[in-house]
């Protein structure tokens, strides 16, 4: 990149000097053709016809006037004046007389100007090149010896000044804010502790999913304390050449120490922590470096130095061991996915200085977005402020959020994505078979919203939304599901004999799912066994599933996966085939309105079950019930 530089430098100046020598060029050009040579022969003979107006003697340079306004230069004899030597050629008194001549002694502007600007001036011009060129070597000489040298992003005292957080400006995540306030009263207190023999963890670790606020939280610690924070992510640190990667983690816990009571945070700590291995190559190499020095850095931090190092990471179980071990991070702390009481914390943080309308639910809200992180809800937010500004609304309306939520979900509104006739009934009925295998199936989540407006990658979708928080599931809830994902596959080989690609990721997730009932959760008739073992294949940073069983064994597990996504088949056609007048009621309502909510959704099932006999209704439900629970 420096090179690249420093040779667009080099090629910008020589153009600059270019063009300075065109324009030295082009002004000399215009001087002479202003300013035509005359000789003195002639000089005579335009004074005796009478042409020339004016002559302007400076020393033995002569500038003529003409009388039609032309210009001339001519040298007279040196030592003699103009009007003996003009008489020595003959011309007559009467016609000289008619000659305005000026006598003006050499010097003025351009006697010393011209010289400067045709000389002096392009040496000047070689001068500052060259000067820019040592700068520009010594500059790249500096950089080499400053490229060993970490840059961290220094905050709070004696850093830069950005938007302050602190733990009221984190939604949720009650557990992890009072373990880390301990941390914050050591900064704070560290007397207290140090007099009771105690030693505050050298290093914490904070675990949890993309988005669930661990930078957040860690810029909170450092402001709740008042001490400088120093962030750094670890792919700045590690570099291709030996030695930098190990060079620059001294050089940011030399900066820390010499600020006393700090904080170092390493975001994404796994891209250097990740467990040590054979190494293959050179960038493996420094990698095991860079480690290395980590951990002795972090054995080397004293009891009272006040120095603490945050490190942030999705994926702990690549970690190596030794940096786990306590003496180093030895506190942990998880950061889960928020529930339903924690998004409503979270979007009221995020809903500060934004107009609201008076209809906005943020209960139905937080009931819509199960599953969302911090940094979800905050895109949530942000994205329904957008929506209301570009309608030229003053305030933000349930409609904007309820729109922002499927946005974030599936991503914008296709509406150049138009489908035909046949399409567009092919895509109601398949969304209304997952709909209505969802809503009479046991265990199913329930159907909150049903469209064919495309989004995203998706023709048509159906929201269903959980009607608790749960960490756990069940067989038969697995078995729902699967059902539900093959609805809509179902649904199009019930009314049109045969079916379409649009359900093939469907049939995908419910064939993962059967597997992983399988050879995961223990789940099938084979017994709680798990089947596949994983290893971490540390050079590559990949994971690899091996086979630990036999091919009869594979066998098994093939007929278990596929008796599972039958058995699935047959309760969404059992239930479809008995509810065929709804869906077509449902596929109706779609293609005419395109979009049906949990209310007008529940009430059409509702109109369908309730024209039957109750007795009937009740011994046939029972009847399935029973059958479903075989299969």
């Amino acid at each position: 990149m420096e090179v690249k530089k420093f040779t667009r430098d080099i090629v910008l100046v020589l153009l600059i000097f270019l063009l300075v020598s065109l324009l030295f060029g082009l002004f000399q050009d215009a001087l002479n053709r202003e300013r035509k040579e005359v000789s003195f022969t002639q000089l005579v003979r335009d004074i005796d016809a009478g042409k020339v107006k004016k002559i302007i003697v400076s020393d033995s340079e002569l500038s003529i006037l003409y009388i039609d306004g032309k210009k001339g230069h001519s040298r007279a004899e040196p030592d003699t004046s103009l009007s003996q030597s003009l008489a020595n050629y003959g011309v007559s008194k009467e016609r000289l007389a008619e000659v305005d001549i000026v006598n003006r002694p050499r010097g003025g502007g351009w006697a010393w100007l011209g010289p400067i600007l045709f000389t002096i001036l392009p040496l000047l011009l070689f001068i500052g090149f060259f000067w820019f060129i040592m700068k520009q070597a010594k500059t790249g000489a500096m950089q080499a010896f400053d490229f060993t040298k970490a840059r961290p992003r220094l905050f709070g005292v004696g850093g830069k000044k950005k938007e302050k957080v602190t733990f009221k400006d984190v939604g949720g995540l009650k557990e992890a804010k009072e373990e880390l306030e301990e941390i914050v009263d050591f900064l704070k207190n560290s007397r207290k502790y140090l007099e009771l023999g105690a030693r505050i963890p050298r290093g914490v670790l904070l675990i949890g999913a993309p988005g669930t606020g661990k930078t957040l939280l860690a810029r909170a610690i450092a402001s709740e304390a008042n001490v400088p924070f120093f962030s750094i992510s670890a792919s700045e640190v590690i570099e291709l050449f030996v030695g930098v990667g190990s060079a620059r983690i001294r050089s940011l816990f030399s900066q820390a120490r010499k600020v006393g009571r700090a904080i170092i945070f390493i975001d994404e700590i796994d891209s250097i922590g990740k467990m040590r291995g054979v190494g293959v190559t050179g960038g493996h190499e420094e990698r095991e470096q860079t480690l290395n020095q980590l951990l002795s850095e972090m054995d080397g931090i004293g009891r009272e130095e006040g120095i603490i190092v945050l490190g942030a990471t999705n994926k702990p179980e690549s970690l190596d061991p030794a940096l786990l071990r306590p003496g180093r991070f030895d506190r942990r702390i998880i950061l889960d996915l928020p529930d339903i009481n924690e998004r409503k914390e979270i979007l009221k943080i995020h809903c500060r200085g934004k107009p609201l309308a008076s209809d906005v639910d943020l209960d139905e809200i937080v009931e819509r977005t199960a599953g969302f992180s911090g940094a979800d809800l905050a895109n949530v937010a942000n994205e329904a402020a957008i929506l209301a500004a570009a309608r030229n609304k003053h305030q933000i309306f349930q409609q904007e959020f309820l729109e922002s939520i499927e946005k974030v979900l599936l991503g914008p509104e296709r509406k150049s994505h138009l489908l035909s006739e046949k399409e567009k009934e092919i895509t109601a009925y398949h969304e209304a078979g997952h709909a209505l295998v969802s809503a009479f199936c046991p265990g199913a989540e329930p159907v909150r919203k049903i469209s064919i407006i495309a989004r995203g990658l998706a023709a048509g979708y159906t929201l269903k939304i959980s009607s608790e928080e749960k960490k756990l599931k069940t067989k038969t809830e697995f078995l729902a599901e699967m059902a539900t994902l093959l609805g809509g596959y179902c649904a199009e080989k019930l009314i049109f004999g045969e079916v379409t690609t649009g359900a093939s990721n469907d049939l995908a997730r419910a064939t993962q799912l059967a597997r992983k009932m399988v050879t995961e959760y223990g789940m099938s008739s084979l017994g709680p066994l798990v089947f596949g073992e994983r290893e971490k294949l540390v050079f590559l940073g990949s994971e690899e599933v091996y086979r630990n069983y036999s091919e009869k064994v594979a066998s098994k597990i093939d007929r278990e996966v596929e008796k599972f996504v039958e058995g699935a088949q047959n309760r969404a056609n059992k239930i479809l085939l008995k509810k065929k007048d709804i869906l077509e009621k449902l596929a109706k309502t779609l293609i005419e309105k395109e979009t049906i909510e949990k209310e007008e959704f529940e009430q059409l099932v509702k109109k369908k079950t309730t024209k039957r006999k109750p007795s009937r209704s009740s011994k046939k439900e029972k009847s399935l019930s029973v059958k479903l629970k075989k299969i």
